[in-house]
């Protein structure tokens, strides 16, 4: 699938900040390469990484004295505004950049163009929810292929160790899938199956395991809340995560997801007294989730775009609204069909 020209409409997560130092750093969105860098007084900027002279990656360059960010090849620099300087030609007047919006926040850094509205940046945080931190995680896939694997459940028995039910469970699973003109909204339930860290965390063998979602498209994330149900008295077990996952297509053959993990532990809890170890424990449990998804996932990299000629079972409705929305909504229409 390619990308429309106007990805950059949405505000993409695209680099841990603390990842920025004084070096500036290439990342990509839908085959297109952008600069970070940080000026003379730490604040960050992006440019395309490309100098308009003769198209020199600016990232390969370094930052002056004065925070303007000087092409490796002839010596060309820009503010964090794009605007140009040649060091040959003082008075030339078509030196000029673009440049783009680099927001912090969450400790990522978020890009977008110039003219997006900051009120598109996702919001994230809920009332009562802490946030536990963040990490990255390359998949080795298309956008589309990323996306269905994050569109079910069905594999947790086959890809996954410990997280939800295994394949003697799958049978006794409760699933619902509603589909909107800009979302997807996801439940699923059923029985969690053993697991060596769960138990730490207040969880037993035999709950029912919660996990719901929402799938947004400006950008591409999903919202994941789960939760576990002792099943005897229908209580809820107190810890409670939220999840939000962003996927970016930084090339056709290659997609990065972003994790941003949260979590909430009901009044009472003995697990209050356990709040870094339980942020650690969740985290490296989130780290090993997305790990064993993307060790897996280079197996049907090469999945087509197309669904036919595939026999879907009831699992994968969500798969196909959104490839629906992916392609109406995300590239606008633009992609391939």
């Amino acid at each position: 699938m390619k990308a429309a020209p106007d990805m950059t409409r949405f505000f993409h997560p695209v680099l841990p900040a603390r990842q920025l130092g004084k070096t500036p750093v290439c990342i990509e969105i839908g085959e297109r390469r952008y600069v970070l860098f940080r000026d003379q007084h730490g604040r960050a900027a992006a440019l395309d990484d490309a100098c308009p002279h003769r198209q020199a990656p600016l990232s390969k360059g370094f930052v002056r004295s004065d925070g303007r960010l000087a092409c490796p090849y002839h010596g060309w620099n820009f503010d964090a505004f794009g605007h140009g300087r040649s060091p040959a030609q003082p008075t030339l007047t078509h030196c000029d950049t673009i440049a783009y919006q680099l927001v912090e926040n969450y400790g990522y850094l978020w890009l977008a163009a110039k003219q997006t509205s900051i009120s598109a940046l996702t919001k994230l945080g809920w009332d009562g929810f802490e946030f536990a931190g963040s990490f990255s995680t390359l998949f080795k896939a298309p956008l589309h292929v990323a996306l269905d694997n994050f569109s079910e459940d069905e594999h947790l028995p086959s890809v996954h160790s410990s997280l939800g039910w295994d394949e003697g469970g799958l049978s006794q699973v409760s699933f619902k899938a509603e589909t909107f003109s800009e979302r997807t909204e996801v439940h699923y339930q059923g029985p969690q199956r053993r697991s060596p860290w769960l138990p730490f965390l207040g969880v037993k063998a035999g709950d029912q395991f919660h996990n719901d979602w929402i799938t947004r498209f400006d950008p591409v994330h999903a919202v994941f809340t789960m939760f576990w149900v002792e099943p005897k008295t229908g209580r809820q077990r107190p810890l409670i995560t939220r999840t939000a996952i962003f996927m970016v297509p930084e090339t056709s053959s290659r997609t990065r997801f972003h994790t941003f993990v949260f979590f909430k532990i009901a009044n009472k809890s003995l697990l209050h007294q356990f709040v870094p170890v339980v942020r650690w424990a969740l985290l490296q449990a989130g780290r090993r989730e997305l790990a064993a998804d993307a060790s897996f996932i280079v197996n049907v990299a090469d999945t087509p775009l197309e669904l036919e000629g595939m026999h879907l079972g009831k699992f994968d409705k969500p798969v196909i609204h959104n490839r629906r929305l992916l392609q109406s909504i995300y590239y606008g229409g633009k992609g391939e069909t």
